[in-house]
């Protein structure tokens, strides 16, 4: 984005942020919206295909819809025959869809005999009235810059409103412990609460004293928007540096809290929240009355065991940069990752998926936008993540909004995911078989990345290293994973830097572990539930 139109940027969200803190939403408010929502989603699909796709020439969408001979009036037939759901399967077979490579521009895309490129960008909404710029995750200068609108924050306020409430949390003080632009978490959670009404009490960064600071159009981001909402008469709380090996921090904030109020909530990373439990375990702190609102990598059983070992509860989230919040936590979980669909925002499919590489299928889970406020436009699209999604009865209070529809036990089968941020596969492997072997010596096949849960829960990175290459100081293969995140792009760095204050990447010396047909996969991703371990 050039700096101009930066510029032009910033003025029209600094003139729009008064207006949208200062006129909450109600319940009922909140309610209507997602009554509309769900009304008009077929309504709204045909808009978005009409306006963001087929009227924008450009589109990859748009180029698939040609190569497979799909027009307007064939979306309105398949839409009056088959519904939304088999409208969007017809058009999967018929090859409209993305993969999570060709979404990222890693990989082109390969449609009836035609081969063509594309870039993240291409992806944009062309309708979004960007307010600022946040960073998806990303291990390579392919982290894409995504734009937010205030219209689509208001949006998704409203479902969080909606769960707050079903988990009796809606009043509760709130404190988040999320990251500064370009991690647009933090902002994003402090907007959404100001707008339905519950501006959080705390913001905690986890950045530390000597990290390098973000570029000045992030920080003009970050601290203006906090400088509006005082000048505005809504005030939202300036960012705390509160690194993650000072939870306890954290902790005490939440102890008092339930003091003064009877209760709190936190919203941050799994990791983040498991390790605010065990600070204050540690110290003494009883927790009971505490809810954490938990995202950002999967609630595994072990994760979710040391937080309600404090007393406290948890519910989840599911969504991306690229759409915002796919799925919320559902009130009677049949697992600790189980979620209800916002069925007035998106579709979600399940489509068989081999991950590359191995023998093995998935249920990837393919994603559609139903509104022109989406920061991109999904259509079948995959974000790299698998899980399953079925219609059931659960007696959970959103199921009268008719979220039905349920999306539970989901994981990436290529990204790598721990303390909150998340690295591309792909990126890595570059990594394990041509950084490492340059430097350090030995082939590709002498270097794994494993990722497995230690024994409180917490998500680990293992560099497996063949014992026969020959390394002084075995430190200096974890300080050129690091450097070479640092390097790539800023949402890498970020992640280089959280890792390295959790200590996230390990050294095991080992040979690397062969699938039982003879090959070796770069990424050996372990998962461990309830005391076992699966693959």
């Amino acid at each position: 984005m050039g700096f101009l139109n930066s510029i032009k940027m910033y003025a029209r969200y600094a003139a729009g942020l008064p207006h949208f803190l200062r006129n909450p939403i109600s319940l009922a408010d909140a309610e209507e919206l997602i009554r509309l929502g769900m009304e008009q989603r077929e309504e709204n699909f045909l808009r978005l295909m009409q306006r963001g796709v087929l009227g924008f020439p450009l589109s990859p969408f748009a180029r698939m819809l040609r190569l497979a001979r799909c027009e307007m009036g064939d979306l309105r037939n398949m839409l009056r025959d088959h519904g939304l759901t088999g409208t969007l399967r017809s058009l999967h077979d018929a090859g409209v869809y993305v993969t999570f490579e060709e979404f990222k521009g890693r990989q082109p895309i390969v449609r009836h005999g035609e081969s063509f490129e594309v870039s993240v960008a291409d992806f944009n909404n062309p309708f979004l009235r960007k307010s600022y710029q946040a960073e998806s995750g990303g291990s390579t200068g392919a982290g894409s810059r995504i734009g937010h609108d205030l219209e689509h924050l208001a949006i998704q306020s409203a479902h969080l409103m909606l769960l707050f409430d079903a988990h009796k949390a809606l009043d509760m003080p709130l404190g988040v412990w999320r990251g500064v632009l370009p991690d647009g978490s933090g902002l994003n959670n402090m907007l959404r609460g100001a707008r339905h009404g519950r501006t959080p009490s705390k913001w905690f960064s986890p950045n530390q004293a000597g990290e390098k600071k973000p570029e000045m159009r992030f920080q003009v981001g970050t601290y203006g928007t906090v400088l509006v909402s005082h000048l505005a008469g809504r005030p939202l709380p300036w960012p705390q540096m509160v690194p993650i090996d000072q939870a306890i921090t954290v902790a005490r904030w939440m102890a008092d809290a339930i003091q003064s109020h009877g209760s709190c909530m936190l919203s941050a990373p799994v990791s983040r929240a498991l390790r605010v439990c065990i600070a204050a375990k540690e110290a003494g702190l009883d927790l009971t009355g505490a809810v954490f609102q938990i995202a950002g990598e999967p609630p595994s059983p072990a994760k979710v065991a040391g937080i309600t070992a404090t007393g406290a509860r948890c519910f989840t989230t599911y969504g991306f940069a690229e759409g915002g919040r796919v799925a919320i936590g559902c009130v009677n979980p049949i697992s600790s990752n189980d979620l209800h669909i916002l069925k007035d925002a998106f579709e979600v499919i399940p489509f068989e998926r081999q991950v590359p590489g191995a023998e093995r299928v998935v249920s990837a889970l393919g994603i559609t936008s139903l509104l022109l406020t989406a920061p991109q436009i999904l259509l079948n699209s995959e974000m790299d993540d698998y899980g399953v999604v079925e219609e059931r009865s659960c007696g959970c209070p959103l199921e009268r909004l008719g979220y039905h529809q349920h999306v539970r036990d989901i994981h990436s089968y290529r990204k790598l995911t721990g303390e909150g941020v998340t690295l591309v596969g792909s990126d890595m492997i570059d990594v394990l078989e041509r950084v490492l072997p340059s430097r350090f010596g030995g082939s590709p096949l002498d270097y794994q990345l494993m990722e497995e849960e230690d024994e409180q829960g917490f998500t680990r990175m293992s560099l497996i290293v063949s014992p026969k290459i020959e390394v002084a100081n075995e430190d200096e293969i974890v300080e050129a994973i690091l450097a070479e995140l640092e390097a790539s792009s800023i949402m890498a760095g970020r992640a280089k830097a959280i890792w390295a204050q959790a200590g996230t990447l390990k050294i095991k010396r080992q040979e690397p572990t062969w699938t039982g047909r003879g090959k070796l996969m770069p990424l050996h991703l372990i998962r461990q539930r309830s005391g076992k371990v699966s693959e």
